[in-house]
C-alpha cells in the first residue's frame, strides 16, 4: 500500500519533468508534525530544504543574493558587501583559517547550516546568509556587531561587550560597512 504522500511526491515530480522551467524553479519542501509534505519554490523558513534544483540556466551570484536575501529577510545590498569583503566574489576562495566559498564558511558554521559544499555558490549563500541572519537577530539587529560576531564569532562579541578588539575584526566591520554605503548610494560597479 502506497501513501497518499509518496503519491504527491511521485505526481510533483513527474510534473516538474515535463513542464518548461522558467527562471528560479527550485523545489523545497519540509514534512511537518503531522507527516503532512508542504512543497514551495519560495521558502520562507528554515524548515524548508531543496527537495529539486531545476534552474533554467546558470543562476547567478546576483539571483543567489536576491533570493536568499528574500527567504532570509536580509538587506541584499549587505549580502553582496560581505561577499565582497570575505571572497572578492570567488567562489573557490580559502582563506589561511580554513574558512571557505563566497561567504568564507568555517567548516564548523558550514556544518551548523547544513553545506554540504561550501564552493557550491547556492549553498554557500544560503548557509551565509542564514548565519548573518542569525547573528543579526542575535545582536538585536545591530548590523556592526552582527558583522563583528560573523568574523570573530559571537562569543567574543558577547566577551568584549562589543566590536572585539581585533584588528582583523575592526578592519572587516570597517570594510563592510564602506561597500554598504556605496552599494546602497548606487555605486555596484564598485563590486
Amino acid at each position: 500500500m502506497v501513501r497518499v504522500p509518496v503519491i504527491c511526491s511521485l505526481m510533483l515530480l513527474t510534473l516538474c519533468l515535463f513542464l518548461p522551467a522558467k527562471g528560479w524553479s527550485d523545489i523545497y519542501r519540509y514534512v511537518d508534525q503531522n507527516g503532512v509534505i508542504h512543497f514551495t519554490d519560495n521558502p520562507t523558513s528554515e524548515k524548508y530544504n531543496l527537495y529539486i534544483r531545476e534552474h533554467n540556466g546558470k543562476v547567478s551570484v546576483q539571483d543567489l543574493i536576491r533570493h536568499y536575501a528574500g527567504v532570509f529577510r536580509l538587506d541584499e545590498d549587505l549580502i553582496r558587501a560581505v561577499v565582497k569583503v570575505e571572497s572578492d566574489y570567488n567562489p573557490r576562495a580559502v582563506s589561511t583559517r580554513g574558512a571557505r566559498g563566497l561567504m568564507q564558511l568555517m567548516p564548523e558554521t558550514a556544518r551548523d547550516m547544513r553545506v554540504a559544499n561550501p564552493f557550491d555558490p547556492e549553498e554557500n549563500i544560503r548557509g551565509g546568509a542564514h548565519y548573518l541572519r542569525l547573528m543579526l537577530d542575535q545582536f538585536k539587529g545591530d548590523i556592526e556587531l552582527a558583522l563583528a560576531a560573523y568574523n570573530a564569532g559571537p562569543t567574543a562579541v558577547r566577551r568584549y561587550g562589543g566590536i572585539p578588539p581585533y584588528e582583523e575584526t575592526r578592519n572587516y566591520v570597517s570594510r563592510v560597512k564602506k561597500y554598504l554605503r556605496l552599494l546602497r548610494r548606487g555605486a555596484g560597479s564598485v563590486l
